[in-house]
């Protein structure tokens, strides 16, 4: 049976139903600020725990809202978190795949049932607007039906071998779990990365430790819960919220850790890798950001290039690790790309994601808004030139700025080279395409990248060259971002990744096992 994606606003709008799908966010709206400023524990096992110290944490909207109060661990919590994931491990890794097939589907119908609730659980605590906020717990289901289909099509991952060496020989070959895998989690998907990582771990027989962005621990919160009411066993499934140093000391020294699981910045993701393995040989799934380009050529349908660039640009606020950030358009059209791009990024509506005209929200904290300003400062200082925004909407209770286009600096800025994570990108006119990949190619990154052009000849080259996980052509609803389980498995080359095994694809799985040869006579 082929796999079928969730896509829940296309498919209302398809239907003539887009006013039953606002009604039913609006619903979520009201059900999540009835909840708001609750305690939440620590989950090991069957047991909740508090600490005596807390992290309260605030929604970006308006900062007065108090979205809930967390604990704040220790590392030798998280230790203890590990220790209990391990002895839940001796029965979860002979667990029955038939069975995790099972708890997962089960778990897909819940959130579901969940979908407008989590949806603006999101929304209030990272200020995703609407739709994108849907579209997160659609890709969420999507994963948990993926990976079902996956493992069910896999057998399990047992496969006997074909070749006899003596009469009496049989082969088989089984992909085994590693044991305790610590999940961590960002701040921008805190569903749906954190499902993908925490499930690609418990359904091939691993248990987990998730730890969720201090920014936004509800959601793994609530996705915990799904997992346990589906009939994971609680002690497979430890939940604890921490600050990030916390959680280095443990990948620093505890070796009941049998691998983890990381999301977020390169230099982050690096250093807990280097500590990680000095201490043993031990397996990591890592997805470390990007500086992801598109190319606009001469032969672009300029309509679709700047909707495209635009989309991925200043989608989520640029707070995405497959954002569009450098922009590279061949001369013949780079000043009527610049005077379309400039017409509709003045068309941006930024306010309450929590209304549905709005397009770009708030960004996730102050840290956020003070490196926007730092990032636009030092392109104007280097001779950048700022078409169209650049600045900070003040206000006290929340984190707005515009979407912000900037041409003219010069290569030698190290902007070409950092991933900036807010809503920037930077435009180059570049002599053709060779020039284009050449300089798309030209970083540590290589995780997402887009193409406009309606020469197929372009577009091969363009794929056949291109160092990225993860690339499109002629996107319209965003050059390098929107991937999707099932469609277009994400993850990236270089130093964007680490396995070469894209989640929501068919060797994902993969990751969190090893392959024992298993040989009787």
């Amino acid at each position: 049976m082929p796999f079928v994606n969730e896509k829940t606003y296309q498919r209302y709008v398809q239907e003539g139903r887009e006013e039953e799908f606002h009604k039913l966010f609006e619903e979520g709206l009201k059900k999540v600020s009835e909840e708001l400023g609750r305690e939440y524990p620590i989950l090991l096992g069957d047991r909740e725990l508090k600490t005596r110290e807390k992290i309260e944490v605030r929604s970006p909207i308006d900062t007065s809202l108090t979205l809930g109060i967390f604990q704040k661990a220790d590392s030798s919590l998280v230790k203890l978190a590990v220790s209990n994931a391990k002895d839940a491990f001796r029965d979860w890794r002979d667990s029955d795949w038939k069975d995790r097939v099972e708890f997962t589907v089960r778990a897909a119908n819940e959130l579901r049932r969940m979908k407008y609730e989590l949806a603006a659980t999101i929304t209030y605590e990272n200020g995703k607007i609407r739709t994108e906020s849907v579209a997160e717990v659609d890709e969420t289901i999507d994963y948990f039906n993926y990976y079902a289909q996956v493992l069910e099509e896999n057998r399990g991952y047992v496969k006997e071998m074909e070749g006899r060496i003596y009469k009496n020989e049989r082969g088989v070959s089984v992909m085994r779990p590693y044991g305790p895998w610590l999940i961590i989690s960002p701040f921008n998907f805190p569903l749906a990365i954190t499902a993908t990582m925490a499930l690609g771990a418990l359904i091939t027989g691993n248990t987990v430790v998730i730890k969720p962005s201090s920014d936004t621990p509800l959601s793994a919160f609530k996705l915990v819960q799904v997992l346990r009411r589906a009939g994971f066993p609680a002690d497979a499934i430890n939940y604890v919220t921490t600050p990030g140093e916390e959680v280095s000391r443990v990948l620093e020294t505890d070796l009941n850790v049998a691998g983890f699981a990381f999301t977020g910045s390169r230099e982050v993701g690096h250093r807990l890798l280097k500590v990680f393995v000095n201490l043993r040989p031990r397996p990591a799934v890592l997805e470390l950001g990007g500086k992801n380009a598109t190319v606009v050529t001469v032969k672009a349908d300029l309509k679709k290039a700047v909707e495209g660039t635009y989309r991925g640009a200043f989608g989520f606020d640029g707070q995405k690790c497959s954002a569009t950030s450098r922009v590279f358009v061949e001369e013949g059209v780079y000043e009527e790309f610049l005077r379309r791009l400039k017409a509709r990024a003045d068309t941006t509506q930024i306010g309450d994601p929590r209304q549905r005209t709005t397009f770009m929200g708030p960004l996730i904290n102050k840290q956020a808004l003070e490196k926007f300003r730092k990032f636009v400062d030092q392109a104007l200082s280097e001779g950048g030139k700022v078409l169209v925004g650049g600045k900070v909407r003040e206000d006290t209770k929340t984190y707005l700025v515009e979407p912000t286009v900037i041409t003219d600096v010069p290569y030698t800025s190290s902007l070409w080279k950092t991933e900036l994570f807010v809503p920037i990108v930077l435009v180059k006119s570049v002599r053709n395409l060779e020039e284009a990949v050449r300089l798309v190619n030209d970083v540590d990154y290589g995780l997402t990248a887009g193409i406009f052009s309606e020469d197929e000849r372009e577009v091969e080259y363009f794929f056949r060259n291109v160092e990225a996980g993860v690339v499109y052509a002629n996107r319209e609803v965003g050059s390098t971002t929107g991937a999707m389980p099932g469609v277009q498995p994400f993850g990236g080359w270089k130093d964007s990744g680490l396995t070469g095994r894209n989640a929501g694809g068919p060797y994902y799985l993969l990751s969190f096992l090893r392959e024992q040869a298993r040989t009787t006579y």
